[in-house]
């Protein structure tokens, strides 16, 4: 029951009593009730009702889907960082299903913080990469990947998906993580579309250096966006 009185309102009593009853009695991919029969609940406008959900979004407990409703999100994905973590091989010891589709791959000049990053003279040739990384058929974050085309031997890049840094090892190649920063940002409109959220929504950028093991020159340089409302990043020194 809502208390109507100052200094609690309405829209957050109702995501308390939501949140409530998610933990106790919802699981991951369950719907709430349309968003009529909530607001007749409460009795309060519909406005008010989204509002409170609209705090269970931010929360990273529930999602919108257009024309579907409102579901129930699982847990945080752990994501582990560390020296030679793989998403890939990340989401197989989690026992997640996982998909890499590559969206662009052009060969580009190495400018400003690229170039610095590598180690590249202005100009340098760079092959930049984009792919969408999912997880059990759900976006889960898009990386941008940078690497240095005079490094990467006389062989043409022919990476179309799944692990980049398998494909790489195969090239003869071994990156090692050197460097990651982490900063809550909000996704741009192109990333937010991508990763099916809404662009008020933060995202986890993580930015990484990787440098090839046998060389010890920089060999990738990413800038990776992930939902913050289904990660949780793990960060292990090795």
């Amino acid at each position: 029951m809502l208390i109507r009185k100052q200094g609690n309102p309405l829209y957050k009593q109702i995501a308390d009593l939501l949140e409530q009853e998610i933990h106790q009695f919802y699981k991951a991919e369950d719907s709430l009730p349309p968003e009529q029969e909530l607001a007749d609940r409460f009795s309060v406008n519909r406005h008010t009702l989204r509002k409170g959900i609209d705090q269970l979004v931010t929360k990273g407990l529930v999602e919108r889907v257009h024309g579907r409703g409102v579901f129930v999100l699982s847990g945080p994905l752990d994501y582990s960082i560390g020296k030679a973590s793989r998403f890939s091989a990340n989401l197989v010891a989690l026992g997640k299903g996982s998909d890499c589709r590559l969206l662009r791959k052009v060969e580009i000049k190495a400018q400003g913080n690229i170039a610095k990053s590598l180690e590249l003279e202005l100009g340098a040739p760079v092959i930049w990469l984009e792919t969408l990384r999912s997880v059990e058929e759900k976006p889960l974050c898009v990386i941008s990947h940078y690497l240095p085309k005079q490094r990467l031997g006389e062989n043409p890049i022919e990476y179309q998906g799944g692990s980049l840094h398998a494909y790489l090892k195969g090239l003869g190649i071994k990156p090692i993580r050197k460097m990651s920063t982490v900063t809550a940002v909000l996704p741009m409109d192109d990333d937010a579309t991508l990763l099916v959220m809404s662009s008020y929504q933060p995202i986890l950028r993580v930015k990484t250096l990787n440098r090839d093991e046998v060389t010890g020159l920089p060999i990738e340089y990413a800038l990776a966006r992930f939902r913050a409302d289904r990660t949780q990043l793990s960060i292990n020194i090795d």
